[in-house]
């Protein structure tokens, strides 16, 4: 796959400042904030940034590979789009603009149930090859009607939300009105009037609507009855018996997104779930929270034999990929920088943002560690100076004794590209 890249964007923070300029201040503000006072934000980006990779420079090289495997589908690079809520609210069409880019990418793309296109629509997009990411509905009948259109569409993932148990408090959303469709208070009539690229787009694809909710729930919600409407419709609050009841309903591959605690993953895991997105949903819902590195790192280390580990929050680029996948994580997941992309770029933004992330992440995929041989070598010639000097131990048992290390260091020599930094990258941080 060719790597599309506009040199004017060079980076994340590139698309996010042409972003800022071309959306609508509410929309802009409804991407990039998080909740309360912003403290959980920031901690997913301080702590991700703590973390120090060790080079290993003078070691054999032979090429690099991408390519993960996982729940039985290969994808060409170990990250893909987290759900993203009121795409069309954004930028227009965005969710059917990051869903081609993925499936022409190869990547995995997670529809969320409040977005603003429809479970079919995206299906037909990537040929069934979707994620769809459900929002626990409080009546069974909608709850059944929405996995019997997630099958029917050939989605491959289901992933339910552990971490909107409420809706959560964003004083820069109240500030701004925001509703679907946006109220059109003076102030936000004269931010869409400053953004013409936006408004026309707006025009050309209509007005944004939850299009996968649109057969359950009223019209004209603002935001206070959207919050209602989503406390009253859709249970973020799982449970074992719910868990349960997912498990024994959908038959493809079942991810829990937002758990954080050890106790959850256990109970997740003796539920039979497939995998975990460790997740605090950006930092949108609990500002007194871990950051999602800081419990990711936890729950790899503890339960990484027993289920997938995945995480989102806070990861913008392929530096945070690395780290994160130092740290014990099988794959990644973004939001936001997608949406930069977008609302920078529109229709070439998702192709864009994936080559951008493609690049950045190549270049950590470094020549293979020789941590392993260098420990090994040093073990040898330690046991063979003490033998020269003392007479002992004798062959045999050194033979052996040299045999031992090498059987837990010799994995650390041979690891390849594409699984180096999933878990053996020596860590400081």
């Amino acid at each position: 796959m060719e790597l599309t890249i506009n040199p004017k964007y060079p980076s994340v923070d590139d698309l996010r400042k042409r972003a800022m300029v071309k959306m609508p201040k509410f929309a802009f503000e409804y991407l990039d904030g998080g909740c309360n006072e912003d403290i959980n934000l920031n901690k997913n980006r301080t702590d991700l940034q703590k973390i120090e990779l060790m080079p290993q420079y003078l070691s054999k090289f032979e090429k690099s590979e991408m390519k993960t495997e996982l729940f039985g589908q290969t994808y060409d690079a170990p990250f893909g789009i987290s759900p993203i809520g009121l795409q069309g609210l954004m930028w227009p069409n965005s969710s059917e603009i990051l869903a081609k880019s993925a499936k022409k990418h190869n990547i995995p793309f997670i529809l969320s149930t409040v977005t603003t296109s429809s479970i079919e629509r995206i299906a037909e997009i990537t040929e069934g090859k979707s994620w769809f990411q459900l929002y626990h509905p409080t009546e069974e009948t909608v709850k059944r009607d929405l996995l019997d259109r997630a099958a029917a569409a050939g989605t491959d993932v289901l992933v339910i939300l552990a971490d909107v148990p409420t809706f959560g408090y964003r004083p820069r959303d109240v500030r701004n009105g925001l509703a679907m469709p946006p109220s059109m208070s003076i102030k936000n009539i004269i931010e869409v009037m400053r953004k013409p690229d936006w408004a026309l787009q707006t025009l050309i694809h209509g007005q944004p609507s939850f299009k996968t909710l649109e057969k359950y729930m009223p019209k004209g919600l603002n935001l206070k009855k959207l919050g209602e409407f989503m406390d009253a419709t859709f249970s973020g609050r799982l449970n074992e018996d719910r868990i349960a009841s997912l498990r024994d309903q959908w038959k493809g591959k079942l991810v829990i997104k937002g758990v954080v605690s050890e106790e959850d993953a256990q109970r997740a895991i003796n539920l039979g779930i497939d995998g975990i997105i460790v997740s605090n949903h950006g930092g949108r819902q609990l500002d007194a929270g871990q950051s999602s590195i800081v419990a990711m790192t936890s729950l790899a280390e503890k339960f990484g034999h027993q289920t997938k580990i995945m995480v989102d929050s806070g990861l913008r680029g392929g530096p945070d990929i690395a780290r994160a996948m130092a740290s014990g994580a099988e794959f990644t997941f973004m939001g936001r920088s997608f949406m930069y992309g977008v609302g920078a770029l529109g229709k070439k933004g998702g192709d864009h943002t994936i080559s951008l992330m493609k690049k950045e992440f190549s270049a950590y995929l470094a020549p293979s560690m020789i941590v392993g041989i260098l420990y090994l070598f040093a073990i040898c010639l330690t046991f063979f100076k003490f033998s020269m000097l003392t007479g002992c131990p004798p062959a045999e048992l050194l033979v052996i004794v040299m045999i031992i290390p090498a059987m837990f260091s010799l994995p650390f020599s041979r690891i390849s590209s594409s699984n180096l930094l999933r878990s053996k990258l020596p860590l400081n941080g």
